[in-house]
């Protein structure tokens, strides 16, 4: 199997974002935008509230997701604010398709931004690794979410009902997909 791709110097500019490597010097940035109780509503458990400094070291130390993938810091005036990334296994039945994730700092919603985020990342990522497919979930309590990828060319492939147990109770997952050549691909 060929060595993983190295993703240490990609740099995307966008409309007034840089999407880059994470870095360990990002630590206190992350701390602010990740410890906010709005923000974690939308997220997997996997993203923690309250938000610690021990959390934060994990992350960019790579042992809460992959940084081996390309899993980028979103950087505004800056400080990086948010996140957007895929898991994607190159081997088996589905190397051709990849789940993306994303989230970005409180202080930045409402503006656009993730829209144009994931405008940039996502025809750069699917051509970085050769994918097809493309696909999110989203909370169906995150109708921003959802707004962004459609906005982008994701259509919307069905729901999973009552996937996500929150602490206001069970929620469903919205299923995204986006494949190679749609709109916004």
């Amino acid at each position: 199997m060929p060595d993983a791709p190295r993703w240490d110097a990609v740099r995307l500019v966008g409309p007034g974002f840089v999407l880059r490597r994470w870095r360990a010097d990002d630590l206190d940035a992350l701390l602010h935008h990740a410890d906010d109780p709005l923000l974690v509503r939308g997220l997997s458990e996997r993203f923690p509230y309250p938000y610690t400094r021990a959390d934060g070291a994990r992350f960019l130390a790579g042992r809460v997701v992959d940084l081996i993938q390309p899993v980028l810091a979103i950087e505004i005036d800056g400080v990086a604010c948010g996140s957007i990334g895929v898991r994607h296994d190159p081997s088996g039945e589905r190397a051709h398709s990849a789940e993306l994730g994303y989230w970005l700092g409180r202080a930045h919603w409402n503006r656009g931004v993730m829209r144009q985020v994931v405008a940039r990342y996502v025809p750069w990522v699917m051509e970085a690794l050769a994918l097809v497919r493309l696909q999110a979930q989203v909370l169906d309590s995150n109708p921003a979410s959802a707004r962004v990828l459609q906005l982008n060319g994701f259509v919307e492939e069905g729901r999973l009902r009552g996937a996500i147990r929150k602490a206001d109770g069970l929620h469903d997952l919205r299923v995204f997909g986006l494949l190679r050549g749609a709109a916004g691909s």
